[in-house]
C-alpha cells in the first residue's frame, strides 16, 4: 500500500466531485427555501396578510379577508364574472381589468 500524495489529476477530480455536490446541494436549499416562503403566503391577504376564506357570491367563488374585509379574485374567477350578461358597474370594471391583462400576457 502506498502512502504516496495524490495524483495532481486526482486532486481535481476530488474537486470537482466536491464543487459539484455542493453546487446540487445549494440548489436544492434554494428551491426548499422557496418552496417554504410560496407555502407561507398561501391564503393569505396581500393587503393585510390576514387568513383568506373562500366564500361563493352570486355562484363565484372569492377569497375574503376577514381582517381588512378586501375581495380578492383569481384569475378563472375573472374570467367567469366577465361571462356574465348584466355587466353593471363592476362588470365594465372587471372587463377593463381583464383586457389590461390579457394585453400583458400577448393573448
Amino acid at each position: 500500500m502506498s502512502t504516496d500524495k495524490p495524483s495532481r489529476n486526482e486532486d481535481e477530480y476530488f474537486a470537482r466531485q466536491e464543487a459539484e455536490r455542493l453546487n446540487l446541494l445549494r440548489q436544492q436549499d434554494t428551491a426548499e427555501r422557496a418552496a417554504r416562503e410560496r407555502l407561507s403566503h398561501f391564503m393569505k391577504c396581500p393587503k393585510c396578510g390576514g387568513s383568506l376564506q373562500t366564500e361563493t357570491l352570486q355562484g363565484i367563488q372569492v377569497d375574503r379577508c376577514p381582517d381588512c374585509q378586501g375581495i380578492w379574485l383569481d384569475h378563472d374567477e375573472v374570467a367567469t364574472l366577465m361571462k356574465h350578461e348584466d355587466h353593471g358597474a363592476l362588470g365594465r370594471v372587471m372587463s377593463d381589468l381583464w383586457s389590461s391583462l390579457r394585453r400583458r400576457r400577448g393573448t
